[in-house]
């Protein structure tokens, strides 16, 4: 039996918690796992080292996770 594919990614945005809900996700589901973090480099925007996006996975659905402060004027920005 062929397994199904993923139709759609959830994106959950925090303004600096997404590794923390991540981990707090994957602690609470069985069969759940992190997977890729990608972090804030010297051109920021976020303080060196924080966390930009993580990904993981919950029964083997993959969500994706990202940090980003002032969701309001970013959303704007795709809108122009």
């Amino acid at each position: 039996m062929a397994a199904k594919m993923q139709k759609i990614t959830p994106f959950l945005w925090f303004d600096n918690q997404a590794e923390e809900a991540m981990n707090f996700y994957v602690s609470n589901f069985k069969n759940s796992k992190p997977g890729r973090i990608s972090r804030y480099g010297d051109a920021g925007p976020g303080p060196k080292g924080t966390v930009m996006v993580a990904t993981f996975q919950l029964e083997g659905q993959e969500f994706i996770a990202l940090n980003q402060k002032n969701r309001k004027e970013s959303c704007r920005q795709c809108f122009k």
